[in-house]
């Protein structure tokens, strides 16, 4: 068991795995900053100086006795929820764009290959040919010969 769980960590689809976890962890690191820093601030400006992280409806207010919160408050916290969104759409749109350019470039160098091997096959053609000349008169030149003798 130990031997097929090491061959298993070793197969290459498993590292590339690890390898875009940690990619996407660091991605999502940047994504948030740009949502929460750049983003979210400016939407907050919009809506006229208000923070969408901190937009809720309180359903019961929290119960302060002596400067102590007895009871906290009960709310929706439905600006978190909006700027999760936002984070995700800005992730789902920067991974669509990768992912195209990634299918563009192989569309272009598969195209590249083709025309490679077309190129390929019409020199190996070119040799055929030449080389069935070759046979056909060297054929031609064996029963010229054949009829000379005779």
């Amino acid at each position: 068991m130990w031997k097929e769980f090491k061959e298993f960590i070793a197969q290459g689809n498993v590292m590339d795995l690890a390898i875009g976890v940690v990619m996407g962890t660091a991605f999502k690191a940047i994504i948030d900053s740009l949502v929460g820093d750049i983003i979210m601030p400016l939407i907050g400006l919009l809506l006229g100086d208000v923070s969408l992280s901190d937009m809720k409806h309180v359903f019961k207010p929290a119960i302060v006795e002596g400067g102590e919160v007895v009871k906290p408050e009960l709310s929706l916290n439905y600006g978190n929820l909006i700027q999760m969104i936002i984070n995700f759409l800005i992730i789902a749109l920067c991974i669509f764009l990768v992912v195209k350019g990634i299918n563009k470039l192989r569309t272009m160098f598969k195209k590249e290959a083709e025309e490679a091997e077309a190129e390929e096959e019409e020199k190996k053609a070119e040799d055929l040919i030449l080389l069935e000349e070759i046979r056909d008169l060297l054929a031609e030149k064996a029963q010229t010969n054949s009829g000379n003798n005779g």
